[in-house]
């Protein structure tokens, strides 16, 4: 089992930016990370990834917005969010697509003005 720390969240206006980091105590090898969100009511969607090929994937309505980066010497997976909007608002959460973990908390992202 890998432990996941996820951190940055927190209360920003619509159009702010904000940067999330994750922390995991180990790497899979090879195995990709990822971040999650689930909002209020809703089902836990996919919101970038990284694919086994190191290419990255968005959910069309972050595409542009956000940006999933790695530090793979450190276990880190990051998302830099730009231009947030209220319907970001979410707990969000990194993983392993490929080989999940049980889910953390997560940290809150309220976008609101």
């Amino acid at each position: 089992q890998v432990h996941l720390v996820e951190s940055g969240g927190g209360l920003v206006q619509p159009g702010g930016s904000l940067k999330l980091s994750c922390a995991a105590s180990r790497t899979i090898f090879t195995s990709p990370m990822a971040w999650y969100r689930q909002a209020p009511g809703k089902q836990r969607e996919l919101v970038a990834s990284f694919n086994r090929d190191d290419s990255i994937i968005y959910h069309p309505l972050v595409k542009g917005r956000f940006t999933i980066s790695r530090d793979n010497a450190k276990n880190m997976v990051y998302l830099q969010m730009n231009s947030l909007k209220p319907e970001d608002t979410a707990v969000y959460y990194c993983n392993f697509p490929y080989h999940l973990q049980p889910w953390t908390q997560g940290t809150q992202v309220t976008v609101s003005s």
